[in-house]
């Protein structure tokens, strides 16, 4: 068992936030589990644990050197992707970021841990596959002409080269009414992902990300936020659910698109500071079906 701190879920009735209860999901189709404690600076040997026909949890905790390294690092390693690697970010309560430490467990030993990852390593018998699924509601605006490259990768930049012109990307920002509840999205192979804005700091003329950019990846600004998210995603996921899932949702989607309250199609688990899909993710629901194969 392994397990991380989070106060927000999308439970059966709607989204919540809840203190006193531990909300656990059950892999009833898994033969057998390895679980692994990764320090930062071990983060490029979590595939070795991979078991053939397998797939990984990993569980890391918010705004710690393993969150900032993994984030940073996993696009670079493409050992990562020879299996489903699915997670989230644990973190704390809203009111009492940078008072609280986000926390990950270790079942096997008992072991809470502030900064590492924990990662359980599944085996399931030859009649399932595994398959990661992303669901994403954002779209790019409709002005694709506008591309934003940074020249290094980061959670915290100053410029970026915007259509083809080199710019303080706060002033951007501010200049051109960008609503920063809406992610910069980039395509990777014809997958739309998400980068969060955090925070906007115009007088130190600096962008704070929930993910990191990276570098020279053409990001485009995200179109408006969907009257309903939890509608919209409802919409994306029908007609494609045919085995068993798990999944995580991020806080952001809670927050912004007011889901206290709201079912998405069924589907339960926590609302994160951060989803992984083999990479950390923002604004999206990663899901992980078993079929039967």
């Amino acid at each position: 068992m392994t397990g991380g701190s989070s106060h927000y879920f999308v439970t059966e009735t709607g989204g919540a936030k809840i203190e006193n209860r531990l909300f656990c999901t059950g892999f009833d189709a898994a033969e057998g589990a390895d679980i692994r404690v990764i320090a930062p600076d071990d983060l490029d040997t979590i595939a070795t644990g991979y078991a053939d026909g397998g797939a990984s949890l990993i569980l890391i905790p918010a705004f710690s050197q393993t969150h900032e390294r993994f984030a940073i690092e996993a696009p670079q390693n493409p050992a990562l992707f020879g299996q489903p690697l699915m997670g989230w970010v644990a973190g704390t309560a809203l009111e009492r970021i940078g008072q609280d430490r986000a926390i990950v467990f270790n079942g096997a030993t008992g072991q809470s841990l502030e900064d590492a990852a924990v990662v359980m390593h599944l085996h399931f018998a030859a009649k399932l596959s595994p398959r990661l699924d992303i669901v994403n509601i954002f779209e790019q605006a409709g002005d694709t002409a506008t591309n934003i490259i940074f020249e290094q990768s980061g959670f915290v930049m100053r410029d970026a080269v915007i259509n083809g012109e080199k710019r303080n990307l706060a002033e951007y920002l501010r200049a051109h009414s960008r609503d920063t509840r809406l992610p910069l999205i980039a395509n990777y192979g014809g997958a739309h992902l998400n980068v969060s804005i955090k925070s906007v700091d115009a007088e130190a003329g600096e962008v704070s990300f929930y993910a990191p950019v990276q570098e020279g990846v053409v990001y485009r600004p995200a179109a408006a936020l969907p009257e309903d998210c939890a509608q919209a995603f409802a919409a994306q996921l029908e007609g494609k659910i045919t085995g068993t899932n798990y999944s995580c949702n991020c806080i952001l989607n809670y927050l912004y698109g007011e889901m206290e309250g709201k079912q998405v199609a069924g589907f339960t688990g926590p609302m994160t500071f951060g989803e992984i899909a083999y990479m950390l993710l923002n604004q999206t629901l990663v899901r992980l079906e078993l079929d039967a194969a």
